[in-house]
């Protein structure tokens, strides 16, 4: 459920609005291939953090371990940067959700930005300085009614579904293009990554030598529950609104079910949008706030060491929270594009630590090569690679 929690954030609340802008059949193509790549690339994720000689490592040390001290440093720098963005991105959407609900359901005035975004980010983040066991009881009390909520929401949307644009094919190159553009934000949308080295650290401490399979096992179920629960929710937004509205959400920065409170006369809708949008980027802040504090941590310790100076965990943590706090605040306050930020520092970056980082080991770390020679490892790095090369068309185009 946490793995769950940690993917269902502010990427499903986009990705309706990016993969449905481009009609019903890119979608379909979407859903055949998300599956296999959400499970496949966090499996091989797992699998590195797990082949470790030292039990309890982190990712930061098991890529150390492999690669070297600077060849550590630089994956791990990566790794802070795949995550570190979408933490950025929650403080965004959250004060965005929050103060739409505020003016368009509650009638209230506009909250100085400043004001509400901090308030907001000291909530969150109170209860990761609670502790770990606390995080994850309350990310479980979360994700249930959110599962719940989410299946009913796109249930309920289906008598507004308009099937027309079932008959519209588009051309294959705009078939394509769409899928190429799309990629990184299916990535980003089903990306639990930050708390797989976590997760793979409890099945090693639970189940010893048989923790590779355990998390295996864990992890696919997730990846079926993700891709049932999403796609249902995704299909059900694109058929219910026209590709001018999903244009108009993205224009205005928000949410899909902040766009859909603010669109439909239904008290239901108006008042349950928001705060499943709230609610699943609160639980999906907690697993990215979890890695980015890993990678963070770990450049530190690494710089430390390399200079000689003694590391105080302590010390190091209290930075990490400092540092957190008032960045996210900064960007919140400034309201950035959440989805340019997806598409152009998100997607990509992931792709490069989840999908293509452990298809590297299973070449060159002895401990990886037993994963040699399977068609999943040839899928999961076209798929990466396609995902990073889709930075290109943001550059260029």
């Amino acid at each position: 459920m946490s793995l769950f929690g940690t993917a269902v954030g502010a990427g499903i609340l986009f990705l309706p609005i990016n993969a449905g802008m481009n009609g019903f059949w890119p979608l379909v193509a979407m859903t055949l291939i998300v599956g296999p790549m959400t499970y496949f690339a966090h499996r091989g994720l797992a699998r590195f953090v797990l082949s470790s000689k030292k039990p309890g490592s982190d990712i930061t040390e098991v890529v150390e371990e492999h690669f070297g001290l600077t060849a550590g440093k630089l994956i791990t720098l990566l790794y802070f940067f795949a995550i570190y963005p979408i933490v950025l991105i929650y403080g965004v959407g959250i004060t965005n959700t929050v103060d739409s609900f505020m003016v368009n359901q509650l009638g209230m005035e506009s909250m100085p930005r400043a004001l509400l975004s901090i308030i907001l980010i000291l909530g969150m983040m109170s209860v990761m300085i609670a502790g770990e066991k606390l995080m994850l009881k309350v990310t479980q009390f979360l994700v249930y009614p959110l599962v719940a909520i989410l299946f009913f929401m796109s249930v309920y949307l289906i008598p507004d579904w308009n099937l027309s644009s079932v008959s519209q094919m588009p051309s294959l190159g705009d078939f394509s293009l769409t899928l190429w553009i799309t990629i990184p934000v299916l990535i980003f949308s089903f990306n639990h990554s930050p708390i797989v080295s976590a997760f793979s650290q409890a099945q090693a401490r639970e189940h010893g030598k048989h923790a590779e399979e355990k998390a295996s096992a864990i992890l696919g179920r997730a990846a079926i529950m993700l891709v049932g629960f999403v796609m249902l929710f995704v299909f059900s937004c694109v058929l219910s609104l026209t590709p001018a509205d999903l244009a108009a959400a993205k224009q205005e920065n928000l949410a899909i079910l902040s766009y859909l409170a603010n669109k439909h006369e239904s008290p239901f809708i108006s008042y349950l949008g928001p705060v499943v949008a709230f609610v699943a980027i609160v639980s999906s802040f907690f697993g990215h706030y979890l890695g980015a504090r890993e990678g963070l941590n770990g450049l530190i310790t690494k710089q430390l060491k390399s200079s000689g100076k003694t590391i105080s965990n302590k010390k190091i943590n209290q930075f990490t929270v400092i540092f957190m706090v008032l960045t996210i605040w900064f960007v919140a306050t400034l309201n950035p594009s959440i989805l340019g930020m997806i598409e152009t520092l998100g997607g990509p970056i992931i792709a490069a630590i989840l999908f293509i980082m452990p298809m590297y080991a299973v070449r060159k770390v002895p401990a990886m090569q037993k994963y040699q020679g399977k068609v999943s490892n040839a899928f999961v790095t076209v798929m990466g690679l396609i995902a990073m090369s889709a930075i290109l068309y943001g550059i260029f185009f």
